[in-house]
């Protein structure tokens, strides 16, 4: 499961700002220019990325092949057509791409929760976006960061526990609502359980954030990020 995880890499070093500026950098960047070379660029890009934060691309595939699936559902869609010859590969390019774009953002997202807190995340969120909106959407993403493995979790056991019970042989509408049914009961309880926690921690709206700096390192990611924004609006 994909969370944070304490260490020493250099992913771990940046400050968490620099990091959403490189992932903003990236998108602006896919998004301008979608040719082969450009995705290439990039994508050796999200590579060093990932070693730079410790992970592997096994690692990453194993967190996100639930959603595979779905992405290529577009392209076989855009490929499709109402008349001869049905099928149409040239119609599929379109939404290939900007699938491969998206797995490009899926990437670096994977490597910022392994090397972020929620605490960070939060505080780097309440500084970029002043005010109170600020503090909302910070406590925001730390709760999701902090929910959503619980979650992930819980839906895993679920499906162990009806694979040994045999749970394969029934049919899969059945697997899909025992399974649905099972995961929103958790979900709920969870919700309950964290209510009850953030009131008797007496929760904060503006509490200490941790300290944020920008070392010389975070620097020269960040010009890095600069010219990916200007060669994305230079065209």
């Amino acid at each position: 499961m994909l969370s944070y995880a304490p260490g020493d890499t250099l992913g771990h070093r940046l400050d968490p700002r620099t990091k959403l500026g490189v992932q903003a950098a990236v998108a602006a960047a896919a998004l301008a220019h979608s040719t082969p070379a450009w995705l290439l660029a990039l994508t050796v890009g999200c590579l060093f990325a990932l070693r730079g934060c410790g992970l592997s691309v096994r690692t990453v595939y194993a967190e996100y092949r639930g959603v595979l699936p779905f992405l290529l559902v577009a392209p076989l869609v855009g490929s499709l057509r109402f008349g001869p010859p049905w099928i149409d590969p040239a119609g599929a390019r379109g939404p290939l791409l900007a699938v491969y774009r998206t797995l490009l953002l899926l990437v670096l997202a994977a490597a910022y929760v392994r090397t972020t807190s929620p605490r960070e995340s939060r505080a780097a969120i309440a500084r970029l976006v002043p005010g109170r909106a600020g503090r909302f959407l910070g406590l925001g993403v730390a709760l999701v960061f902090r929910f959503l493995p619980l979650l992930q979790a819980d839906l895993r056991r679920l499906h162990e526990g009806s694979w040994v019970r045999l749970g394969d042989a029934r049919r899969v509408d059945r697997r899909m609502v025992h399974l649905a049914v099972g995961t929103l009961g958790r979900a709920f309880r969870r919700a309950d359980a964290l209510a009850l926690a953030l009131r008797a921690r007496c929760l904060s709206w503006n509490p200490t954030p941790p300290a944020l700096s920008f070392a010389r390192r975070d620097y020269a990611v960040l010009c890095l990020a600069g010219v990916l924004i200007a060669a994305a609006i230079g065209g």
